[in-house]
């Protein structure tokens, strides 16, 4: 340890750059939630009054940790160029909350304000969840293959983001398509655009002032949108603790998200802490996570619903170098827009249609990453992964009469999409150990995929013993199936290995 005194800034020129990008980031995200949001129906007393700050304290609350955090890592090492990692809500953890936990609490109750106490729970139960992996992240990430993990995540993102915001992109063509073309050039193509305009933004501001001038949207939404400037306190809720019994009740079966998901978030953490590690600041992982996670409850105690996380852009804060002043000033800046209703003005006047091309980009970008940081030969546990979440999109925009609707094209829709996170990491899982050929850990999963499925966390409708049988049976019957070859392998092995003695006496 070092005993050398430093002099480590409360803030610095390069801290403007770095608060610029980690700010555009949340901006993005919090305009996403709020636009989404009022599109399923929800109130703007819940989403300006109560969401928004709490996700704005979440935010806060992580940002100033990690500045503190960053100092202490400078003057426990005796340097200056220690930067602090970027935090907030994590964007794939976001839509599925948005899509795999709002959407279905408030298609099922009917009610918006106790799908967002149910959501509440949830979020909740994720950043308890994850401050108790904190202590196992590594075994987590060790044990999971990574096809699997992300393959199920790239469901989510095929189907409820980029499908249905391509729907949503086309409900305007005209105001669509160019936004959806901006967005192509800008981001995909690397193309630059004038002035250097961020594409996101360039495209929000052409989108917006397209769909007026052609009356897409009328003039009465600006006015709506200055009228929500206003003062929205950030007040404590106890919204969180009435939908736990709710949750561990009549809404059970979104356990089948928020478990995976969350084991999802804990290990892109520890990825993005590993990062930075490489770039010099060595943050404590486990410590990382259990922050995550307590900024994430702390949330859910004033009305925010989405987890957080440490993100992979605290790399590019390390390169432009940023201290611990962007993270600080990011912290008061979300404290001053959500409590004054800067993020209510803009989501009442951007239209969801404009929006909706850049969450296409996202989900096609989630997909593509679950390709590109998997080895070719994992691609078709990918694919697999993904399918469960077919299922899922498809009965779930039928609400409660799904089985009715989609029985005479296949049965096996409805079960399929019941736990299809499980469902897909367990498949996508068993697909990359048979490419390995180690068949006990596919012979392992199998048998998972029973318990899973006895249990009612997959291809059940709600948890119970003895829930889904027939899936737990075949479950078992292919863990058999494995568990011969896993034998014939090591008969083979052993077979081998006294040949090679024989040979050599």
């Amino acid at each position: 340890m070092s005993t050398k005194q430093i002099h480590y800034p409360w803030y610095k020129k390069e801290d403007t750059d770095a608060f610029f990008a980690l700010f555009q980031n949340n901006l993005a995200n919090f305009v996403i939630i709020a636009v989404t949001m009022l599109g399923m129906g929800f109130p703007a007393s819940i989403v300006f009054g109560k969401v928004i700050p709490g996700a704005a304290v979440a935010v806060m609350v992580g940002n100033l940790y990690y500045a503190y955090s960053a100092n202490k890592l400078a003057k426990k090492e005796g340097r200056t160029d220690v930067t602090a990692l970027s935090y907030g809500i994590s964007t794939p953890v976001m839509f599925v909350f948005l899509f795999g936990v709002l959407a279905p609490a408030n298609a099922l109750t009917g009610d918006p304000e106790l799908a967002w106490k149910i959501a509440l729970a949830a979020c909740m139960l994720s950043g308890i969840i994850e401050i108790l992996l904190s202590a196992t992240g590594n075994w987590v990430r060790n044990n999971i293959p990574r096809a699997a993990m992300l393959g199920a995540l790239a469901g989510v993102a095929l189907t409820f983001i980029a499908g249905e915001m391509l729907f949503r992109t086309f409900q305007m063509p005209v105001v669509g398509l160019l936004v959806l073309a901006i967005i192509l050039v800008g981001l995909v193509g690397k193309v630059a655009l004038p002035f250097k305009i961020p594409a996101s933004l360039f495209a929000i501001v052409i989108g917006t002032v397209l769909a007026f001038t052609l009356g897409y949207s009328e003039t009465s939404k600006i006015s709506e949108g200055l009228a929500n400037f206003g003062f929205y306190p950030i007040l404590p809720t106890l919204g969180a603790f009435e939908g736990m019994s709710l949750l561990f009740g009549t809404m059970i079966a979104l356990l089948a998200v928020i478990l995976p998901i969350t084991i999802y978030n804990a290990v892109e953490t520890m990825n993005n802490v590993e990062a930075m590690a490489a770039e010099g600041d060595r943050y404590d992982v486990r410590e990382c996570q259990a922050v995550d996670g307590a900024g994430t409850v702390i949330g859910s105690l004033f009305g925010g619903m989405f987890p957080t996380t440490v993100y992979i852009a605290s790399v590019g804060s390390k390169w432009m170098g940023a201290g611990r002043g962007y993270s600080i000033l990011n912290a008061v800046v979300f404290g001053i827009t959500a409590m004054f209703g800067v993020i209510a003005a803009l989501s009442a006047i951007i239209p969801i249609s404009v929006v909706a091309p850049i969450l296409v980009f996202v989900g096609i970008s989630m997909v593509s990453t679950a390709f590109q940081t998997n080895e070719a030969k994992y691609y078709p546990a990918v694919v697999l992964a993904m399918l469960p979440y077919l299922a899922n999109f498809i009965m779930s925009r039928f609400n409660n009469t799904a089985g009715e609707a989609v029985a005479n094209f296949s049965s096996a829709i409805v079960p399929l999409g019941q736990g299809a996170m499980f469902s897909g990491i367990i498949l996508g899982a068993i697909t990359v150990f048979i490419i390995d050929n180690n068949f006990k850990k596919a012979a392992l999963f199998s048998f998972i995929g029973a318990g899973l499925s006895y249990v009612g966390l997959m291809h059940a409708p709600k948890l119970a013993f003895g829930a889904a049988n027939d899936y737990m049976l075949g479950y078992i019957i292919i863990g058999i199936f494995f568990s011969m070859y896993a034998f014939k392998g090591n008969a083979s092995v052993k077979s081998n290995d006294l040949d090679s003695e024989k040979r050599a006496a």
